[in-house]
C-alpha cells in the first residue's frame, strides 16, 4: 500500500469524497470540504446494490419469491405480448439485466427518460419490445430494478425505506438519507437514494464481511457472498461481468490478473469498490458537471495500482 501516491493523485482531482478502509482501518480519508463529510448527496446507480441487499435479506426471511420465479406471477404481461420470451422472464434475469428487452438507457427510444416521464413506470418497463431470449445479454436497465423494486414492496407489504430502516439502515447507522418515489409511491429502484461517504464506506464494509455488522448476520453469508459473483458477461462500453445489481471485474498489472473486485456505480462518479483479497473497500464520490469531472477510471488507473 503506498498511500502518498494515492493522496498525489487523488486530492489534485477535487473529488467529492475518496475513503479508503483496509484490514478493518479506515486509512485515507480525503473530502473537498470539510462539511461533505456530513452531508447526503445522490449516488445514481450505486441505488441499485442496496437494493440489491434488501432483496437478499428479504429472500433470508422467506418473504421475497425464490430467484427463478417467472415475473409473470407478480406482475401483469401485456396482453398483446403473451406469447413472446417476456412470459419466460425471470426474478434472477431482473437481477442480472439479462431480461431480454430491448432498452436504451440514456436517450433514443425506449430509454431510462421516457420511462422517468411515464405515469407508471412498471407498466413502462414491462410493455418495450424483447430483444433477446431472457438470460442471453445483458442489457443495463434501470426498468428491471423498478420491477424488483414494485416486488419488493409486495413482497413486504410496506414502503421499501421501512424495511430497510429496519434491516439495513438501521443497524448500519444510516439514519439521515433520502429515496426518491415513481408515481406509484414506490421508492426508486435505479437511483435516487442520497447518502453520506460514510454510509457507502460501511455498506461496502457489509460485504467486505460476507454480509455480517457488528456480529450480527444482515445478509446471509451465502447469498452476500453469491450475489456479488460474476454472472454474465457485460459488453462494450463496459468490461468486466454483472452480478445481482453489482459490477465485477479485475485488475490486471503486466497483463496479468492481480486482484479481483466488485463494486457498485453511479452516474457521475459514485463507486464503492469491495476487494476481499485485499480486505479493502474503496469509495469514490463526485457532484460536478460532466465537462469538470475527472475520468471515470479513478479506481483502476490512480488507485488500484497502489493497493
Amino acid at each position: 500500500m503506498n498511500l502518498s501516491r494515492i493522496s498525489a493523485a487523488v486530492v489534485p482531482l477535487h473529488l467529492r469524497s475518496c475513503l479508503i478502509y483496509r484490514q478493518e482501518k479506515l486509512i485515507f480519508e480525503h473530502y473537498r470540504h470539510e462539511q461533505v463529510k456530513h452531508e447526503t448527496a445522490k449516488i445514481n446507480s450505486c441505488t441499485k446494490s442496496f437494493l440489491s441487499a434488501l432483496i437478499c435479506i428479504a429472500l433470508d426471511q422467506g418473504l421475497f419469491p425464490p430467484p427463478d420465479t417467472r415475473i409473470g406471477e407478480y406482475v401483469p404481461m401485456p396482453d398483446k405480448e403473451r406469447g413472446d420470451w417476456r412470459k419466460d422472464i425471470t426474478i434472477r434475469h431482473l437481477l442480472t439485466m439479462s431480461g431480454g428487452w430491448r432498452w436504451k438507457e440514456f436517450g433514443g427510444i425506449n430509454s431510462f427518460p421516457q420511462m422517468t416521464r411515464s405515469q407508471d413506470w412498471v407498466t413502462f418497463a414491462m410493455e418495450q419490445p424483447m430483444a433477446n431470449p431472457p438470460g442471453k445479454m445483458m442489457e443495463y436497465n434501470s426498468g428491471s430494478s423498478q420491477i424488483l423494486s414494485h416486488l419488493l414492496v409486495q413482497a413486504t407489504g410496506g414502503s421499501i425505506t421501512s424495511f430497510a430502516e429496519t434491516y439495513l439502515f438501521g443497524p448500519l447507522g444510516i439514519n439521515d438519507f433520502l429515496w426518491e418515489q415513481d408515481p406509484q409511491g414506490i421508492h426508486t429502484g435505479g437511483f435516487g437514494l442520497s447518502l453520506r461517504p460514510v454510509d457507502l464506506l460501511n455498506f461496502g464494509r457489509l460485504y467486505l464481511q460476507q454480509g455480517q455488522w457488528e456480529n450480527r448476520q444482515l445478509i446471509s453469508s451465502g447469498l452476500a457472498v453469491h450475489s456479488v459473483q460474476p454472472a454474465i458477461r457485460v459488453t462494450d462500453p463496459w468490461s468486466g461481468s454483472y452480478a445481482w445489481h453489482w459490477w465485477c471485474d479485475s485488475f490486471e498489472e503486466d497483463g496479468k490478473p492481480s486482484f479481483d473486485y466488485f463494486y457498485a456505480r453511479g452516474y457521475g462518479g459514485q463507486f464503492i469498490y469491495v476487494i476481499p483479497s485485499l480486505e479493502t473497500v474503496v469509495v469514490l464520490t463526485d457532484d460536478r458537471r460532466k465537462r469538470e469531472r475527472p475520468p471515470v477510471d479513478v479506481f483502476p488507473r490512480l488507485i488500484a495500482p497502489y493497493l
